[in-house]
């Protein structure tokens, strides 16, 4: 009978043993294949997220300009192309209500690139926040619901900027991948730098009149982004996931 007991024991402490490995197997697969959306560091400071895990996202910026944005829908809508991330400046938006409708039509995700294309870098907090906010109120006013992303008009952000994006329910996204359109280097370099493409980069190219050649540029640039790897909005690629951020030092 004690010797009944002894096994009974170990084996009793072997089966714990087991489910509880089990248990923590199953938690970790389980944790890897929810949302990651890695927003704060380990101190809790806010971060940019400048690329994903699947996909790729191509994203345009428009801060000013009356001409350039038009021919640029004209190719993603030639190209049948309806998964892409446009950031908008709202006093852009506000001149040109019509292009907007136009944007959200096709089916394009919208985020805000500030009002006044400023650089917040070089702004008190209580600018940052209002320039944020007006370009809110613009697109609200547009019917643009549920704006959660942002882009720093400039490019450039600190601590302050990220901390105050975070406070407004707002993620702050850079890119991975620079085309650099906006210098207009050419219609082969612009296709050239994004031929660097690789999976989870978040693209920059611009749709703001400075930027002459992307229109021409786009129909192979799309060609080389659709052979990489499918196209994906900016929201997707944070949903469906792991993101890398940006640590501002």
């Amino acid at each position: 009978m004690n010797f009944f007991v002894t096994l009974s024991g170990r084996r009793i402490k072997q089966g714990i043993l087991i489910v509880i490995i089990s248990f923590f197997t199953a938690l970790f697969y389980f944790s890897q294949s929810i949302v990651q959306f890695p927003v704060l560091s380990a101190k809790g400071e806010p971060k940019a997220i400048y690329k994903g895990e699947e996909g790729v996202a191509l994203t345009f910026n428009i801060g000013w300009g009356d001409v350039q944005a038009e021919p640029v829908l004209k190719v993603l809508e030639e190209k049948e192309v309806r998964s892409a991330t446009f950031f908008l400046s709202g006093a852009w938006a506000e001149r040109h209500p019509e292009v907007v409708e136009k944007i959200k039509e096709m089916g394009f995700e919208i985020g805000s690139l500030g009002y006044a294309y400023e650089d917040y870098t070089e702004l008190e907090d209580e600018e940052i926040r209002r320039d944020i906010d007006r370009s809110l109120e613009v697109f609200k006013k547009l019917d643009i619901k549920e704006v959660e992303l942002l882009r720093s008009p400039t490019g450039h952000f600190d601590k302050r900027t990220l901390k105050i994006a975070d406070d407004m329910g707002l993620t702050l996204i850079h890119w991975s991948l620079n085309s650099q359109d906006w210098k207009n280097p050419g219609v082969k370099t612009i296709i050239q730098n994004v031929r660097k493409v690789k999976k989870g980069d978040i693209i920059l190219m611009h749709a703001s009149d400075a930027a002459t050649q992307t229109a021409k540029a786009l129909p192979e640039v799309l060609s080389v982004l659709q052979n990489k790897d499918n196209l994906v909005t900016v929201s997707y690629m944070i949903a469906n996931g792991r993101v890398k951020t940006k640590l501002i030092p």
